[in-house]
């Protein structure tokens, strides 16, 4: 095995994804949200369940247990490039994915005594979707995740690619940092993991899917996710193969649009395995009210990695890998990541 295959391997392993709740149709939103900001909307606070005992859930749902967040606002759509050009514009901010990869904090995440890579391969890049010709097995992720040297929000496919045409699709390759800082000068925040999941819900009920049980109801997509044989052949029978313009496939109850599929979405909790179980725990079988998330990360399989949770699902979501399209799961990756299937949307407190 070649130092540059070790390295890709890091560097993908590094970056890597009863009361019922209370009902809330469209509208009583149109009702609630003429105070809200520009571009938000108001979700009426309110009492869930957070997580998920069905037998589709991964480990990491489990257990499903009571929960409770505050009203906030909530951006209707991810962020798009349009607006995520505005703020570098005005700010002249450089995504971390524009950067070189700073070695000294890379090699806190390695196990000691990994040696330091050539500065050729420590340049600026980011990750992108490019599956082998040869796909022999859905274990390793390396055969269709590639480190692009030149790919960042504003080529979000390599440095040959661009966003021109697309200023309404999310921006991607952003690093939990990236959103952070887009947050602040937009005078907003992250959304907690519990926010988050309750705003997906739309105010429906358990349901496998954040529209129902059925995950193309009538035939109708309402989601951008993947179709096809996992990850050559999509059949993009929802139409995009990759990001879809914001607003292409309908809001849910609280207006709120690509909740799930699309882009993956930052969180502002850090992950742990055991996050749902542990606040089950504390709660003693009562609601957790406002959970906020652990005080650090946690991962077994990557102790050394700080991850963060992220939310909804993406293009790349298939029920043959990856069925993430649902408002309960949750994956962990890196906080110096950037994906070309990851963006984010942001909240505001009510005051």
């Amino acid at each position: 095995m070649t130092v540059k295959t070790i390295l890709l391997i890091i560097l993908v392993l590094l970056f890597s994804c009863k009361k019922k709740e209370k009902n809330f149709s469209a509208n009583d939103s149109k009702n609630t949200n003429s105070n809200a900001p520009k571009g938000m909307v108001l979700i009426k606070g309110g009492e869930f369940d957070m997580g998920s005992n069905a037998a589709k859930a991964s480990k990491t749902e489990y257990p499903a247990y009571k929960a409770s967040v505050k009203s906030f606002y909530m951006d209707e759509t991810e962020v798009t490039n349009d607006e995520f050009a505005q703020f570098v514009s005005e700010t002249g901010y450089i995504t971390v994915a524009g950067k070189p990869v700073n070695w000294e904090e890379l090699k806190k995440q390695l196990p000691p005594g990994t040696p330091k890579p050539d500065d050729e391969m420590l340049k600026p890049g980011s990750l992108i979707f490019e599956p082998a010709k040869e796909i022999e097995n859905l274990y390793d992720i390396t055969q269709w995740w590639t480190w692009s040297q030149g790919a960042d929000w504003k080529h979000p496919h390599g440095p040959q690619s661009s966003i021109e045409g697309k200023g309404n699709h999310p921006v991607v390759h952003v690093s939990y940092e990236d959103a952070e800082a887009y947050a602040k000068w937009a005078g907003k925040r992250l959304p907690t993991e519990a926010e988050w999941e309750y705003a997906s819900k739309g105010g429906e009920s358990n349901g496998s899917y954040a529209w129902g049980d059925q995950l193309v109801p009538n035939g109708e997509y309402l989601a951008n996710f993947f179709q096809g044989t996992f990850p050559r052949d999509n059949t993009k029978l929802d139409g995009f193969a990759t990001t879809a313009p914001v607003k292409t496939f309908p809001a849910n109850k609280y207006g709120l649009y690509d909740m799930i599929g699309n882009v993956w979405e930052w969180t502002s909790d850090w992950f742990r395995y055991d996050t749902h179980a542990r606040n089950k725990l504390k709660s003693n079988q009562a609601t957790c009210k406002n959970p906020q998330g652990p005080s650090q990360s946690y991962d077994p399989n990557e102790p050394l990695v700080p991850k963060r949770v992220i939310k909804g699902g993406s293009f790349l979501c298939s029920e043959q890998y990856c069925s993430n399209y649902r408002p309960s799961a949750r994956m962990a990756t890196a906080f110096d990541s950037g994906q070309e299937h990851l963006g984010f949307r942001c909240v505001k407190d009510v005051n």
